[in-house]
């Protein structure tokens, strides 16, 4: 199904931007995992809209209502499904594109696959609304991660032309860049912050809107993940990184750039560092062969300027049949490149667990004898919520 994505990690995205409500169906998670869940709804406040100048005033608060998967604060391992219900909606604003459709929108493409049942209110399925339940699902799975040392950061790496400092990839400052995650705009450079937040406001006072860049490092992953050919781990991350709405772009390490390059100056040569193998420089993003080399991944996502401005447009008249104009009502950003910071996190926390689920389970038998016995001396310990358990 297209709103389903994963192999041993399942989600299944459902909903409509004004709708009752969005959510998420998490099937695969390993049981037993504990979840905080005060961070994951800090998490998803980094999405939620109406918090800066720079973001819709659409007022939702994001607040996911698990239905199942989780008892007594520890997933059980059957489906974790959360529902988080719209509760600000104008649908009005949206009655004119039945008949005229938005420039840069799937109103056109939405009518021609759905033969025009599809639900076009605030874009409907379409919307970035539906990342808000993509934020959750990669909330949980991050929590998931972070237990097994892999941490996901990432910075806005470019708004509007406008460029923030670089990350050395090959050794980043993980506590610096998780130190981003507290600010509104989530850049390295306060220079750079003030100038791209002048830029964006500009854009939004000038009726219209600006697109950027959101550059992310997956850090502590282990070497020898990733099921080359069709099954990389680019293709994994790419494919739902570009299930981001207004995502058009993904290029991992250097990308295009070393395009420009010879191999003598491209190639990451490995060195020793202790008993491990490294690289002395992380061109290609950690990645060689569509495995994990032991050094951070990192990928750039680029997304496209807010297709829905106020400015006037031309467009046709599906009633009509002539060419006519349109002034796109209600609340859009005028970018959405900091609000989709925790997409993108979210999103590349599903695919990295998904491929370490997929890993571990080609582990070496020991390994799963390990666990069942560390699983039994528990047991022998008593169940920690005092009373007997049915096996």
């Amino acid at each position: 199904m297209s709103s389903t994505w994963g192999n041993l990690l399942e989600i299944s995205v459902f909903g409509e931007s004004h709708g009752p409500g969005i959510g998420v169906v998490i099937n695969g998670l390993p049981s037993g995992h504990a979840l905080d869940l005060d961070d994951i709804r800090a998490f998803m406040r980094r999405r939620a809209p109406g918090q800066t100048a720079w973001s819709t005033p659409r007022q939702e608060k994001d607040e996911p209502e698990i239905l199942s998967g989780l008892f007594e604060g520890r997933t059980t391992g059957t489906p974790l499904m959360a529902v988080i219900r719209n509760t600000d909606t104008r649908s009005g604003d949206y009655s004119e594109l039945l008949t005229k459709p938005r420039p840069g929108h799937a109103d056109l493409t939405g009518m021609a696959r759905y033969l025009g049942f599809n639900d076009p209110r605030g874009s409907g399925h379409f919307s970035g609304r539906l990342t808000a339940p993509l934020v959750f699902a990669g909330a949980v799975c991050r929590q998931i991660l972070q237990a097994k040392k892999i941490e996901i950061v990432s910075h806005i790496l470019e708004i509007a032309g406008i460029r923030d400092l670089p990350v050395d990839t090959a050794a980043p400052d993980l506590a610096q860049l998780t130190s981003l995650q507290q600010k509104p705009l989530p850049v390295l450079s306060d220079t750079v912050s003030e100038a791209m937040q002048t830029a964006v406001l500009d854009a939004k006072n000038n009726l219209d809107s600006v697109g950027g860049i959101v550059e992310s490092l997956i850090i502590g992953l282990p070497a020898g993940i990733g099921d080359p050919i069709f099954d990389g781990i680019e293709s994994r991350l790419g494919s739902i990184l570009f299930a981001i709405p207004a995502v058009k772009g993904v290029e991992f390490g250097d990308g295009f750039a070393m395009a420009k390059r010879r191999g003598s100056t491209n190639n990451d040569s490995p060195v020793f560092k202790g008993q491990a193998i490294r690289f002395a420089t992380n061109h290609g993003g950690g990645v060689d062969g569509g495995i994990s080399n032991g050094m951070p991944v990192v990928f750039k996502v680029a997304f496209k300027p807010t297709a829905s401005i106020g400015r006037e447009q031309t467009t046709i008249n599906l009633r009509t049949g002539q060419a006519d104009t349109l002034v796109v009502r209600g609340r859009h950003d005028p970018c959405i490149v900091t609000r989709a910071v925790p997409v993108v996190e979210a999103a590349a926390a599903i695919a990295t667990l998904d491929l370490l689920l997929e890993f571990e389970g080609r582990l070496p038998v020991s390994h799963a004898v390990s666990a069942v016995s560390d699983q039994k001396a528990k047991a022998a310990a008593g169940p920690a919520t005092g009373r007997g358990e049915e096996v």
